[in-house]
């Protein structure tokens, strides 16, 4: 089946939440989110699954135990799998973010900003993709 094109800053500005991802595609097993972040996140990991971040626009500070990683606009990161990190952005950040179907947004912390799956693909139309 062949989709419409998706423009992701079109798509960004319909998102007014932070922290709280949206799915735009579903490639085999990966899902496609974009998210606007600002401030902090909270420290988790994905036990199973490696997480890419692209900065689409803003900066972003991944802090890992001991380290941290400042990612710019058109910048990508992967964050390997079963590694403890925080996503930190001082100033509102655009991100597209590509990871396994199974990822649970906050690994298996339960935070005020935990998203579930349903909430991820909400009026997406991929639902039950």
């Amino acid at each position: 089946m062949i989709t419409d094109v998706r423009r992701l800053n079109a798509e960004l500005d319909q998102i007014s939440e932070y922290w709280s991802p949206r799915i735009i595609a579903r490639v085999n097993d990966q899902y496609v989110k974009l998210a606007k972040l600002k401030g902090e996140f909270v420290w988790h990991d994905h036990a199973e699954e490696d997480e890419l971040f692209f900065i689409v626009k803003g900066q972003l500070e991944m802090q890992y135990e001991g380290r941290a990683v400042t990612l710019n606009e058109g910048d990508m990161h992967v964050v390997p799998k079963g590694v403890r990190h925080n996503p930190v952005a001082q100033e509102e950040c655009w991100v597209m973010l590509v990871e396994p179907v199974e990822t649970k947004h906050t690994g298996d912390v339960l935070a005020d900003k935990t998203r579930s799956l349903d909430e991820q693909l909400a009026g997406t139309g991929l639902e039950g993709a």
